[in-house]
């Protein structure tokens, strides 16, 4: 029994240490032929980048962090490279996690994370740094443009990775401009032109340039407004239509330029306003405070500005308004003209009417005739027409 006992013990002892070494070989082997994980890094230029190293076991191996240039950062937890924008975060045997700060542009590139396994095994990691493009400016601009003139609007943003796009809004809605790209370096500068002949609805209007990139939340946008010069043009406005004896009357001269035409002058009949106390001129109003008949004439106003000079006329007739006569034949001339279509009209509309009426029914009698005595609808149709022939024949032997 205690040979039996022994026996079972030195057996069960054997089939331990045969786990145990098959176990240790096992995970040595798992160790042996996995890889470290990384993952690939985006950041904006200037921001902070965190580069993590993991596996999923270990046994003490060391991790190492490698730049781009294969210059070692970390060993474990051992700083390698003397540079302060770099720092430790985290290291453990299944982590290694290092910080990049202020990234730059050229710390763009592969990273290595290596385990220090028989063989090495590594992994490397790409570091995308986003080049923030420069706020927008606008050249071109020649204050003030004068109306005719071409003129360039360009648009330039620096600094960009990838290149930015640049967008042209005339007030509200996007125009078309001319698109230039140049490397500087690891980023872009971006320019883009806008030609075009002004005139003078372009007085006053924003051109605006926006810049958009993967980097920003919003675009970067800048406007300008552009100014142009332009010659006068005249027009007067009344204040009646039909000006009456006694009546307060006025004219204003309404003035379209820039710089704005000024000042107005006015004048009656090529000369001189004849009454100044009645003919006030404020500005650019003429006003008649009493109307009478010798107001009526050519009233004239006249103004420039550094690029030309614009006049406009209006000719006055005042209406006396005892003579009722003076518009009361116009409606009356209109009304009769009116009731006389009316009348010729009804009249035409008359006589047609018994028109048809009267070649409807010698049509239907003809065809009546041939019907009296026949026996069906198809021999009726045949007496018909064979009465039509008998009587132009008829008519033709009469002739």
């Amino acid at each position: 029994m205690i040979v039996k006992q022994y026996l079972m013990f030195i057996l069960y002892s054997l089939c331990a240490s045969v786990f145990k070494v098959a176990g240790t070989k096992s995970k040595a082997k798992g160790i042996q032929g996995q890889y470290p994980i990384t993952q690939n890094v985006t950041v904006v230029e200037g921001a902070t980048a965190n580069m993590t190293c993991r596996v999923d076991y270990n046994d003490n191996t060391s991790l190492q962090w490698s730049n781009p240039a294969q210059q070692t950062l970390f060993f474990g937890d051992k700083k390698a490279l003397r540079d302060h924008r770099i720092e430790l975060v985290r290291a453990s045997s299944q982590e290694l996690t290092i910080r990049i700060n202020d990234v730059s542009l050229s710390d763009e590139g592969l990273y290595t994370c290596s385990l220090f396994t028989m063989p090495v095994r590594t992994t490397k990691a790409f570091l995308t740094v986003l080049g923030v493009p420069g706020r927008p400016e606008i050249t071109g601009f020649t204050k003030p443009a004068m109306e005719g003139d071409v003129v360039t609007l360009t648009c330039t943003t620096s600094g960009s990775k990838p290149a930015a796009t640049i967008r042209w809004f005339r007030n509200d809605k996007e125009v078309q401009g001319t698109k230039e790209v140049n490397a500087t370096g690891k980023s872009f500068t971006v320019r883009s032109s806008l030609q075009f002949q002004v005139d003078k609805r372009d007085d006053g209007v924003a051109y605006t340039c926006s810049v958009e990139h993967v980097s920003l939340s919003k675009p970067y946008m800048t406007t300008e407004v552009l100014e142009v010069h332009y010659a006068p043009h005249l027009e007067i406005t009344h204040s009646l239509i039909i000006p009456q004896e006694g009546q307060y009357f006025k004219l204003e001269c309404v003035s379209i330029g820039n710089p704005i035409p000024e000042p107005v002058e006015w004048s009656k009949d090529g000369g001189e306003l004849p009454d100044i106390e009645r003919m006030i001129v404020e500005g650019r109003e003429l006003t008649i405070t009493t109307l009478n008949k010798t107001d009526n004439g050519t009233y004239r106003c006249e103004a420039s500005n550094h690029l030309g000079s614009s006049s406009a006329e209006y000719i006055l007739f005042v209406y006396d308004p005892n003579a009722l006569g003076q518009h009361g034949p116009d409606h009356a001339l209109i009304g009769g003209v009116v009731a006389v279509v009316v009348f010729i009209t009804l009249c035409l509309i008359i006589v047609l009417g018994r028109y048809l009426a009267r070649h409807k029914g010698t049509y239907l009698t003809h065809e009546a005739k041939g019907a009296e005595d026949a026996p069906d609808a198809d021999t009726a149709i045949i007496n018909a027409e064979g009465n039509h022939v008998h009587a132009e024949e008829k008519k033709e032997y009469f002739i």
